[in-house]
């Protein structure tokens, strides 16, 4: 049964203590690139998260939003995001997505969520630090703020953002996994916890990072998520 045919939910917004925390860390730290976020009149200490339904039945985990996301306060939909919503809607509808606005409603019925919800400076990942800085309001996210399982992660700095804050045995398997051959079409599952003790299982589907800059697998990439879409909604 594919994920169209479930009973639409408004999506979840980020509560006012969520929305605080984020703001309160992002006031800390240095390299958000303000240039942009100015550029398009955005507030730089908001967190550009699509959190979608609770029910959504997948997830996508990235890295961090580039310009678009600053200009529609919205992850997953400049050049990357948008190949990963004409993959979606191509699979749940059977034919090619029709404009930018149809990408844009097709979001409201999975889950989207970056290792840190700013944009850096450059497209540059967000380092170590920062991103160990986030970790745990955004595990909170995935383990409170949605019910499903299985994540698509893309690229492999998400990928291994699950690795953080876990023990080096953890560490080591999800480094080792990602030098399989056929790490873009089996699956690492893993469990997450909160600092208040909430834990939950999850599965990983990882997949390239969707970037034109991505030579090695830009080409590969509609098929590849396709695969996934038919492992995971159908």
């Amino acid at each position: 049964m594919k994920a169209t045919s479930k009973p639409k939910r408004d999506p979840i917004p980020l509560d006012q203590a969520e929305r605080e925390a984020f703001r309160a860390l992002a006031s800390e730290i240095e390299g958000v690139d303000v240039s942009v976020y100015q550029k398009f009149d955005k507030d730089p200490l908001e967190p550009i998260i699509g959190l979608g339904r609770a029910d959504a039945p997948l997830a996508f985990f990235g890295r961090d939003p580039g310009r678009e996301e600053v200009r529609y306060g919205e992850p997953f939909i400049g050049s990357g995001g948008q190949l990963v919503r004409r993959v979606l809607y191509q699979h749940l509808h059977g034919e090619e997505m029709p404009d930018f606005e149809a990408g844009r409603a097709l979001g409201q019925a999975f889950f989207w969520i970056n290792t840190v919800p700013y944009k850096p400076l450059g497209n540059r990942a967000w380092s170590m630090t920062i991103k160990r800085r986030f970790h745990p309001l955004m595990r909170r996210l995935l383990i409170d703020n949605w019910h499903g399982r299985d994540i698509v992660t893309l690229g492999r700095e998400a990928f291994l953002w699950f690795g953080m804050e876990q023990p080096r045995e953890v560490r080591q398997q999800l480094e080792a996994y990602w030098q399989r051959e056929d790490r873009f079409t089996a699956h690492f599952d893993i469990e997450l916890a909160t600092e208040q003790g909430a834990t939950r299982a999850f599965r990983l589907h990882p997949l390239p990072h969707p970037s034109p800059r991505n030579l090695a697998w830009f080409k590969r990439f509609p098929a590849l998520l396709e695969a996934r879409l038919q492992q995971l909604l159908d």
